[in-house]
């Protein structure tokens, strides 16, 4: 068999790069030169200062100085801020879309016999939980696992016909499987 090999070419293709650059916002600080520190400076915590302003202020050098490769940041001819997911969209996330993460439980549980019913107090939890550690829609299942894991494996055998979960039993996993994983850290 022939291995036959393909060399792309790249010259109309654009790129899209979409991440996270922790800590990048206090490069942008430094070049834009508002520090916090200094004689007359006024002191502002994370949560005080507002980083998306920094943010919008992104420059291909700012992405150099974070250790990005020139050849990289070179094929990136537009840079620019998307603002964080709020409460709303977020919970539509979770909720809304034919193929919700909410739905997907549901209907996995529905395969074993069981109504599995949300508290709406649960899925705001959800959502400010993925708000408070900053994860966006991509934490929302991650979340939802860390709190419907046991379940998934425990109801179906349990004979059980419906399920609710509660904010308290929300709370109780996800408190659970977070001290798991510090643990194993540590």
């Amino acid at each position: 068999m022939a291995i036959k090999t393909f060399k792309p070419t790249t010259p109309s293709r654009r790129h899209m790069t979409v991440s996270a650059f922790e800590g990048i916002d206090k490069i942008i600080e430094n070049r834009l030169d508002k520090r916090s520190m200094g004689f007359g400076a006024q002191l502002q915590s994370k949560k005080e200062r507002n980083v998306g302003e920094f943010l919008k202020e992104i420059q291909p050098q700012d992405l150099l100085k974070f250790g990005i490769i020139p050849e990289l940041v070179g094929r990136l001819p537009v840079l620019t801020y998307m603002e964080p997911l709020g409460r709303e969209a977020l919970r539509s996330i979770l909720t809304q879309p034919k193929n919700a993460i909410i739905k997907q439980y549901e209907k996995l549980f529905e395969m074993d016999g069981v109504k599995l019913v949300f508290d709406d107090e649960v899925l705001d939890y959800i959502v400010d939980k993925a708000i408070e550690y900053r994860l966006g829609a991509r934490g929302l299942r991650s979340i939802c696992e860390a709190i419907m894991m046991d379940t998934m494996f425990d109801i179906p055998s349990s004979g059980e016909r419906r399920f609710e979960v509660t904010l308290p039993y929300a709370r109780e996993k996800f408190e659970k499987k977070k001290f798991l994983a510090l643990k194993q850290v540590g």
